[in-house]
């Protein structure tokens, strides 16, 4: 473990934490030194993937897991849907700890853990006994009938549905409507076969009538008001905010990004959700089929868009190859015409040089020998003259710009 560890740059406890993420049997404590005497055990198989667990992994977290096929089950299982009544969900233990030391909230009353990777419910603390029970009724009937209740695995990158808590919604409001609740790090899902459906517990919310009274709204329903005086004012106001009710909605979901589906139950005070679970378990079944479909024919369209793209990506790139090209003949061309320009004109200015130097070899030296050294002053400040240094600096296209596509070479 130690060395498989350093080639990741990692402790040997933190790969022994990814081995456990992944599902990957260890060897266990002592048994390389079984081993070196000959009696160690076999190797314990690798166990096949389940629908749910995690398959890659990467010490910086970029690593794209493989795709995964997404197949409902080859039929429906016969088998009752059965709720448990003694056993807790997995995802279900040590979750109400986490809710109850959630931080402070105004927002409607509900709960807001610190803790983010938790199981997908929102409720308030009244309601979160209600939602607890409901959401293990919910998970250990889907799991009766062979579906696995999961939190979504890291590498899917799966994504939450919107969640709206609020019990009746208009078209009207539910265009301008943004919620600021807590939210989970990551979706719960359930594999129907290896499509994933994403679940959402919520406690729904009402319009409450609500009394300021000393500095705090309460429930108008709560309010006492004082007694009948002449010495006593009611200084107190009424106003309607949205408040956690008490009743669920259970809301399920496509969490892959190309499809956008959703349906929902909720609860009134005539019939709990509870009662409704052998009927959720079997819609949710019957929806994955239709849902494999939409998923499928959305991953043919990003496709299509996807060699789009690619075909107008390879277009750009020869117009883009064609126009430097082209660039870099008139380039080419340009500074040739400017170095025989330059040419010209060193050619003028060696020949005036010369001229200087000639009218001098025929004044007397004493003479000669200042205008000499002027005449060097002005040769250095003027740098070489050799028109072969110009020629030299001259760039053809091919030195300017090699052609990617060879179609496009001048």
């Amino acid at each position: 473990m130690t060395q498989v560890a350093e080639q990741f740059a990692v402790s040997g406890t933190y790969m022994a934490r990814v081995c456990a993420l992944l599902n990957v049997p260890r060897p266990e404590r002592g048994y390389w030194a079984k081993l070196a005497v000959g009696k160690a055990p076999a190797p314990e198989p690798l166990p096949e993937a389940r629908p749910g667990d995690q398959l890659s992994w990467s010490n910086d977290g970029t690593g794209q897991a493989p795709p995964k096929p997404r197949q409902p089950p080859a039929r429906r299982s016969e088998a009752p849907v059965r709720v448990s009544k003694t056993r807790s969900h997995a995802l279900l233990l040590g979750a109400r700890e986490h809710f109850d030391a959630s931080r402070h909230v105004e927002d409607r009353g509900y709960l807001k853990p610190s803790k983010r990777l938790l199981v997908d419910i929102t409720a308030s603390k009244a309601g979160l006994d209600r939602a607890l029970g409901f959401a293990n009724d919910l998970f250990t009937a889907l799991e009766s009938v062979g579906h696995r209740v999961v939190l979504a695995p890291a590498d899917e990158h799966l994504r939450r549905g919107d969640i709206d808590v609020r019990e009746v919604r208009t078209k009207q409001q539910a265009r301008y409507y943004y919620g600021t609740l807590w939210s989970p790090h990551r979706p719960t899902v359930v594999y129907i076969g290896s499509v994933a459906i994403g679940l959402s517990i919520v406690e729904m919310s009402e319009e409450t009538l609500l009394r300021y009274v000393g500095g705090t709204y309460i429930r108008e329903a709560d309010y006492t008001p004082p007694k009948s005086s002449r010495f006593a004012t009611d200084h107190s106001w009424t106003t309607t905010r949205e408040l956690a009710c008490g009743r669920l909605r259970l809301i399920a979901y496509c969490p892959y990004g190309r499809v956008s589906w959703a349906t929902d139950w909720q609860e009134t005070a005539q019939q709990s959700l509870r009662s409704l679970v052998p009927s959720i378990v079997r819609a949710i079944e019957d929806a994955t089929t239709d849902l494999v479909g939409k998923l499928e024919e959305a991953d043919r369209q990003a496709e299509i868009a996807r060699q789009e793209w690619r075909a107008a990506e390879e277009r750009r790139r020869k117009q883009e190859d064609r126009r430097c090209v082209e660039q870099s003949m008139r380039e080419s061309q340009e500074h040739l015409v400017q170095i025989i320009g330059q040419w010209s004109h060193v050619t003028e200015v060696e020949r005036f040089l010369a001229g200087v130097e000639a009218r001098l070899s025929g004044l007397p030296a004493e003479e000669r020998a200042p205008l000499m050294e002027r005449l060097a002053l002005a040769r250095a400040f003027l740098g070489t003259q050799d028109p072969l240094d110009f020629f030299l600096s001259w760039k053809t296209p091919g030195e300017r710009y090699q052609p990617i596509y060879p179609e496009h070479s001048p």
